[in-house]
């Protein structure tokens, strides 16, 4: 699934989560700070790569590169990041 978000910068990225569980740790309409949002992305994504060990016995890439470059887009921005919406 992915999940659209707008930076405190007025960026926009479109993000994504080999697992749904992210619902359970985002709300589209929702801002939350920078690092809460980033700890929650951080907590989603883990679960979701061990989702995808389980199933098919190997780490998920993706949801590793999608926390990284959640990590790097998230330094220095200051402010609150609002989750737009997912797409399935």
């Amino acid at each position: 699934m992915y999940f659209r978000v707008r930076w405190p910068d007025g960026s926009t990225q479109r993000c994504y989560s080999p697992s749904l569980v992210v619902e359970d740790y985002l709300t589209p309409g929702q801002t939350y700070s920078v690092p809460d949002f980033v700890d929650r992305c951080e907590n989603a994504l883990r679960i979701a790569g061990e989702r995808v060990a389980a199933k098919y016995g190997f780490a998920c890439t993706a949801a590793a590169q999608q926390l990284t470059e959640i990590t790097e887009k998230a330094a220095g921005q200051p402010g609150e990041v609002l989750v737009e919406g997912f797409e399935k």
